[in-house]
């Protein structure tokens, strides 16, 4: 298939451009600089520079295409994250963008949108399981993912075929994660929520691998990640690589500063992945999180 992706040189975009370019699909790789770029290009894909809330340049770009694959993202990065605005450019992108990417998919003639979405949107359950029917807690943070969401169901309603992937915490080489390892390092707080409360984790290279799966996905909404781990067993695999203390959870001050946008981040989410698993075959190369998944990130 000839896959067009957006976000093309984040840290999914390129795990998902190593994965669909060794299954033998052809991508061409949205970019914003010249270094962008050049990483997409020495992945092996085709690259193009074009405006994410142009639609009529966005469909020109995609015609030709069987498959768009909406990954782009602006993830602000541990404590920028608490700066007012800093969901700003994200929410734009979810809210506004994927709609230009389902207009313009359907201008273009694609038949197939795969959307980046996000885990985090659903209540806490406490210790229970959570599957994709699953009640979600709708806040001003979550609203641009459920947003998103609701116009790829829009573009399956109307004849094309769409598939959020809601994804686990991305945890390996990402600024994220080292974020985290450098607080871990300097014996710093940095976890939220109650140690025995449930994460949904994803090594990057899973969520690329989804990303190729989905394309044969039948249309509609996936959790996806490894088994879920409690935070207490999160920040311990951080402590122990960065050979810090056990990690001390953050004030509640933080908490209540950061409102909305910390607080989906200490839900208890026992998820599972088991749907997405049994309509595709995907299932992740990295199931449980280990200390090997922060190496790339050391």
């Amino acid at each position: 298939m000839k896959v067009f992706v957006t976000g093309a040189s984040g840290v999914v975009g390129r795990a998902a451009v190593r994965s669909l370019l060794d299954g033998g699909h052809t991508v061409t790789g949205v970019v914003r600089s010249e270094a962008a770029r050049r990483a997409v290009a020495q992945l092996g894909a085709a690259t193009c520079e074009v405006d994410l809330f142009d639609t009529e340049a966005m469909a020109d770009a995609m015609r030709g295409s069987d498959a768009v694959a909406n990954l782009a993202t602006k993830v602000p990065v541990g404590a920028q994250a608490l700066r007012p605005g800093s969901l700003d450019e994200i929410a734009r992108l979810r809210i506004h963008g994927s709609r230009v990417v389902a207009d313009a998919a359907a201008v273009a003639g694609v038949r197939r949108i795969v959307q980046q979405s996000l885990s985090f949107v659903y209540a806490d359950a406490g210790d229970d399981w959570i599957d994709e029917d699953a009640l979600v807690a709708v806040t001003r943070a979550a609203e641009p993912v459920l947003v998103a969401e609701d116009h790829m169901a829009a573009f399956t309603r109307a004849g094309g075929e769409a598939v959020s992937l809601r994804l686990g915490l991305i945890t390996g080489d990402d600024a994220n994660t080292r974020w985290l390892l450098r607080r871990a390092r300097a014996g710093r707080r940095f976890t939220v929520g109650a140690a025995s409360s449930w994460m949904h984790v994803l090594h990057p290279e899973d969520a690329g691998t989804a990303v190729t799966a989905a394309l044969a996905a039948p249309p509609g909404v996936y959790n996806v990640g490894a088994e879920p781990v409690t935070r207490g067993d999160y920040s311990d695999v951080f402590a122990a690589v960065a050979g810090g203390p056990s990690a001390r959870r953050l004030p509640r001050w933080v908490v209540r500063m950061g409102s909305d946008k910390l607080e989906m981040l200490t839900r208890s989410q026992r998820i599972s992945s088991q749907r997405f698993s049994d309509r595709t075959g995907w299932y992740p190369r990295h199931p449980k999180l280990t200390p090997e998944w922060l190496d790339d990130a050391v």
